[in-house]
């Protein structure tokens, strides 16, 4: 697949003269190809904030630079308005941007600044609140009196209503209940599958992340510690938590079994994948 997105040698210094200087991101590399679920993970100051937010141009790079489709996205600052609207950013706990009378008009916000009106300004609304699970009575309702997790959907459909080429999450479950964070990231994962969108998204959680991602992005002071799939990642246990970051439970329990003389992968990040593993022993006669 082609890239839709490459950065390349971005670096982004806060405080730059001043006794304060510092380096949020420095000389980050990396594509993202079209229709890829990329995963960024990182410990609390690695810089995945700073990173995505420079994807939408949010934050312009001290140094080197972001190619959408090929094109170095600040080569026409007055065009980056145009940019945000290709690259969807949907910040954590992004129901405090909510501040419209009804969860339509909420919804609509994006796409009418897009210059949308009339009917496809409204099939955009109502189709971006039926990928996140939105009925259409919740779209006269005041977001207000909604839920935690029902905020969380109007502000990512606010988003997917303005169809961007990319989708970008930070921390989209932060502060959900466990049923709340599935029920979020199984509207994520739907939307990836069923338009094929190009998604990319942060997390703290091993485990939100492994179900999800077809690729992960490793973030440690500030500069890439390690990328590939979930299980080359996984398969790194060691290297994760020696930089403070963690591996999924079930990735825990498979090492634990491998330690025990089982022969048992103990990269395994999936509880299916473990079960198929413990079947496929029991089937071959091993003793678990």
């Amino acid at each position: 697949m082609k890239p839709i997105l490459q950065v390349e040698h971005l670096t982004h210094t806060y405080g730059v003269g001043t006794p304060f200087q510092r380096s949020a991101v420095e000389d980050v590399s990396f594509t993202v190809a079209d229709g890829e679920f990329l995963g960024v993970i990182g410990h609390t100051g690695s810089g995945k904030s700073t990173l995505i937010q420079h994807l939408n141009g949010l934050l312009r790079p001290s140094s080197g630079r972001i190619l959408l489709e090929g094109k170095d996205i600040w080569a026409e600052p007055k065009k980056i308005r145009d940019v945000r609207f290709q690259v969807g950013l949907v910040f954590q706990y992004p129901e405090y941007q909510l501040f419209e009378e009804t969860v339509y008009k909420d919804i609509a916000f994006g796409p009418t600044n897009m210059g949308l009106s009339g009917e496809e300004l409204d099939h955009c609304v109502r189709e971006a609140a039926k990928l996140v699970g939105l009925s259409s009575q919740t779209l006269d309702k005041s977001p207000f009196e909604l839920s935690g997790g029902q905020k969380r959907r109007v502000a990512l459909a606010g988003v997917l209503a303005m169809r961007p080429r990319i989708l970008v999450l930070d921390e989209p479950t932060a502060g959900l209940d466990p049923a709340g964070r599935e029920n979020l990231l199984a509207n994520i994962r739907d939307y990836h599958r069923n338009r094929g969108g190009t998604v990319i998204l942060v997390s703290h959680s091993m485990d939100e992340i492994a179900r999800s991602v077809d690729r992960l992005l490793v973030l440690k002071s500030s500069r890439i510690l390690m990328s590939g799939t979930p299980g080359e990642v996984f398969a790194r246990a060691e290297e994760l938590l020696a930089a403070g970051l963690d591996v999924p439970q079930i990735t825990h329990v498979a090492r634990r079994l491998h330690d025990k003389g089982l022969p048992i992968d103990p990269a395994v990040y999936t509880v299916e994948d473990l079960q198929r593993q413990l079947l496929d022993l029991r089937k071959g006669g091993a003793s678990c």
